[in-house]
């Protein structure tokens, strides 16, 4: 049992560092997108697109790994609701990330040209910030939902 502390441990990490570097990111660039200032918002796409790649991406793959491994040591069945619900929101969370994630570069790559230009953000880089806003509250609310099922592992 002692292996399940040690992956429990990097479980909790890992989504804390999902959770945290999502709301962080989010925050910033929603920030950014509203100051109308296109080299900053390019700044902060650029840093936003590194977060993810540096601290989302890993935590995405470590998440059902140790999930998964996890019930195992604790003798949870995969079945059990709890997890079947955890899973399927991992799903919808992921459906919305993707997305998410090929928006930001794109959007990185169009305010820093707008930046380069002296131009102001393009309004395709609005258009696709309004999807961003619009996929990024299911994915939040579905990643509160999955760690109340973590915590309450309902029947």
């Amino acid at each position: 049992m002692e292996h399940y502390a040690w992956i429990k441990l990097v479980h909790i990490l890992s989504s804390t560092l999902l959770f945290g570097t999502g709301l962080g990111t989010a925050f910033y660039l929603w920030r950014a997108h509203r100051s109308g200032d296109a080299a900053f918002m390019a700044q902060v796409a650029r840093n936003v697109v590194i977060a993810d790649t540096v601290f989302t991406l890993p935590s995405v793959i470590v998440q059902p790994v140790t999930g998964l491994a996890m019930a195992h040591f604790a003798g949870f069945p995969l079945g059990s609701t709890w997890i079947a619900a955890s899973l399927g929101l991992y799903v919808v969370v992921g459906a919305c990330w993707l997305p998410v994630v090929w928006i930001q570069v794109r959007v990185a790559r169009l305010v820093a040209g707008a930046a380069a230009e002296g131009r102001p953000v393009p309004p395709e880089a609005h258009r696709l910030m309004a999807w961003w806003y619009a996929l990024g509250w299911p994915a939040f609310l579905g990643v509160i939902a999955i760690f109340a099922l973590m915590v309450f592992k309902p029947a």
